[in-house]
């Protein structure tokens, strides 16, 4: 006889079925051996404060990112899965000038929220991980805006309740030096009741216990040591996970999801490894969701998807990386790009079988869902519901981010090309901090920074928006409409040529063998191009390090060096000099750098923070703020001549059979050839992702 489950439970919860033969004591009703449970898992990342589909320092709307388009794949996704969980992986306050305005300009109060926040409110949010960049403004300010406690001597959340998410912050592997004890609570379980199947068909209504844990690079105690130092420690995932995974599954967890805040290394695991994410497949969790990358995993399913980023296409076959499926090690694992532009999906079926539920991958499908996933071709459209939450805020940056700066341009600063040598965007940078290091020596009574005064002084930055979250993402600070009448520079651009606020200002002592390791670290971002081949070879395989790519500057160009992309990473650079004579391993230079490179940030050997003379407190973007300032109090205005043509550096003249591509934003050709670059010549047509083809000839 078929058995009916759904009168049996009711009956139970009535106390007319009892247990031990007792008609009086209620019981909770039995779940059949074999019912199935469905869950969509939903993750954004890296959302970085785009909370609007809005570029601040273009002062233009962009339609490829933002919340607020987030909110309509959110809904889709809820409506196609009842059973649901949404959970965001980290990066949330930091990246915009809203960000900015809201942590340093004018703080939001403790009476107030976070305009992201507000809108994650908004989408009701099941639980939130941390990133690295939530720690950029400070932890009074972290504790602040999260309404949290850390127990760390020195940092007091103000009196009362703060605005905050509205959903559990979870913190897995940062403690407090003092305590020994997690800043956030380092799991949340969240018991949801999910609509399942029994194995007649029947339905019934079933408690899943949902654990989340969140994880961080312990790499932020080098990048954020100003504001971290001594107050927490940071344990590796691994170690984190096989403490907590364990008790999570002891308080009744039934699912366990990892947020990650790193990528996918295969490498052999350390306690220090920025991207550990990989090595959290062993440790007993049930689905893993990624973030700070910026990529997609899985390659995306809408029509005309991207192809897979190189980094995950050249994963060994023995990692057991599925980045078509979306599995590593057999664990479901999504990342959904950053900025809002994607919703990471885990689809996963649950089988209640030995008294447990039991993940069944066969029956479980991963995406990454992007704008265009309806057609491959419309948009989807922004929630109306999202804007008018934040529209003060909004408008309060608007207004911030034209507040003029007193200077003006006579020439386009841009990164379009900046992988093929314009450096139109980055010298001022360059120019900005050197300036300062040496002004910092100069007036030092410091008797051994006073000695190195007669140390060359160079600069090095890297073209922080070239790309690498999609074509609109390019700095580009335009000039006037004639050199006679040039824009005035606004507060929006410097952090269109500096990015990073958070960054501060350093200096390191290197050798001249540091800098030719430096330089071939960053030429590891170009493809090793093969000239015979007469296939279509990319210049640069991936942009999702670009911030790595640094570019060096001394004064009066006296630093030049080649980049020869035929030959193996590590053996590229050619015809290093400085002053026109060659540079001799032992030669002694002096890098302004930022606080990240410093410190070990992009791996460059030798470079760890031992070498480092100078720990500024002010900001690399502040920097370059007050050095436009200084132009402007003596007269002066940025021009081509002195301030956008002094290029360092070039690639050794190869031909090729093939076409060499560069990926850009298009309609910018005229630009490359106005800035010098004449090897650069248009191929035609976009990518899935929006990019156009340039062509380079690496024989000019």
């Amino acid at each position: 006889m078929k058995t009916n489950w759904v009168m049996l439970a009711a009956l139970a919860s009535a106390g007319l079925v009892g247990c031990n033969g007792s008609s009086n004591t209620p019981a909770t009703p039995a779940i059949p051996e074999g019912t199935t449970v469905t869950v969509a898992l939903l993750e954004t990342t890296d959302i970085h404060s785009n909370v609007l589909s809005y570029n601040y320092y273009a002062l233009a709307e962009d339609t490829s990112l933002g919340l607020e388009r987030t909110s309509t794949l959110i809904q889709a996704a809820r409506a196609e899965n009842p059973n649901n969980v949404l959970l965001d992986d980290g990066d949330v306050i930091q990246g915009t000038l809203l960000a900015d305005l809201q942590a340093v300009a004018a703080p939001v109060p403790c009476s107030g929220t976070l305009a992201v926040h507000k809108a994650m409110n908004a989408l009701k949010y099941d639980a939130g991980g941390m990133g690295n960049h939530e720690f950029n403004y400070g932890l009074a300010y972290l504790s602040q805006i999260t309404n949290t406690d850390f127990g760390i001597p020195g940092v007091a959340k103000p009196t009362g309740t703060c605005g905050a998410p509205a959903f559990p912050s979870v913190l897995s592997n940062v403690v407090g030096v003092s305590s020994g004890k997690p800043i956030f609570q380092p799991y949340t379980v969240l018991p949801r009741d999910f609509a399942a199947t029994a194995p007649d068909g029947s339905k019934l209504t079933v408690k899943i216990n949902v654990g989340v844990l969140s994880f961080v690079p312990p790499q932020i105690l080098e990048w954020d040591q100003k504001v971290l130092a001594g107050k927490v420690s940071v344990t590796g995932v691994q170690e984190a996970a096989k403490q907590y995974v364990p008790e999570l599954r002891s308080k009744g967890a039934d699912l366990v999801v990892a947020l990650s805040h790193g990528g996918l290394d295969t490498s052999a695991y350390s306690p220090k490894m920025e991207n550990g994410s990989y090595h959290l497949t062993s440790t007993g969790i049930d689905a893993l969701m990624i973030g700070h990358s910026h990529l997609i995993f899985p390659k995306g399913k809408e029509e005309g998807a991207a192809a897979l980023d190189a980094s995950f296409a050249a994963f060994p076959a023995s990692a057991k990386i599925d980045a078509v499926n979306g599995f590593v090690n057999g664990v479901p694992t999504v990342m959904a790009q950053s900025w809002g532009r994607r919703l990471g999906i885990i689809k996963l079926t649950m089988a209640y079988q030995g008294g447990k539920w039991v993940v069944q991958p066969a029956k479980t499908s991963v995406e990454s869902r992007g704008f265009k996933y309806t057609d491959g071709k419309t948009l989807v459209k922004a929630d109306p519901a999202i804007a008018p939450l934040v529209a003060t805020e909004h408008a309060a940056t608007i207004a911030y981010a034209k507040q003029p700066l007193g200077i003006s341009t006579d020439f386009e600063m841009s990164a379009y090309f900046a992988l093929v040598g314009d450096v139109s965007a980055i010298q001022l940078v360059n120019q900005a901090q050197l300036d300062y290091v040496k002004n910092f020596i100069a007036t030092s009574t410091d008797a051994t920074l006073s000695s190195y005064k007669n140390i060359p002084v160079i600069s090095c930055s890297a073209p922080f928006k070239a790309g690498r979250n999609g074509p609109s993402d390019f700095t580009d600070v335009a000039a006037g409409a004639t050199p006679a009448a040039p824009v005035g520079l606004q507060v929006r651009n410097p952090g269109d040529l500096y990015l990073y606020s958070n960054n501060n200002l350093q200096a390191v002592k290197i050798k001249g063998s540091d800098l030719k390791a430096w330089l071939e670290t960053s030429a590891k971002q170009f493809a090793q191009i093969d000239p015979a081949s007469s296939a279509e070879q990319d210049l640069v395989p991936s942009y999702g390090t670009i911030y790595n790519y640094d570019v060096f500057y001394a004064e009066n160009n006296a630093l030049t060096y080649q980049i020869d992309v035929t030959k193996p990473a590590g053996s590229r650079i050619v015809n290093l000099t400085y002053k026109g004579a060659a540079v001799a391993d032992g030669d002694d230079f002096i890098v302004a750098t930022n606080d990240y490179r410093a410190g070990g940030g992009g791996a460059v050997p030798g470079i760890d923070g031992s070498k480092t003379i100078i720990k500024s407190p002010d900001a690399n973007q502040a920097v370059v703020s007050n050095y436009l300032a200084s132009l402007s109090t003596k007269g002066g205005k940025v021009t081509l001549a002195a301030n956008g043509s002094a290029r360092s550096w070039s690639f050794v003249k190869t031909a090729t059979a093939g076409p060499v591509i560069l990926r850009s934003a298009p309609g910018h050709l005229a630009l490359a050839q106005g800035s010098g670059i004449a090897n650069v010549a248009a191929e035609g047509g976009l990518d899935a992702s929006g990019f156009a083809k340039y062509r380079i000839d690496l024989s000019k």
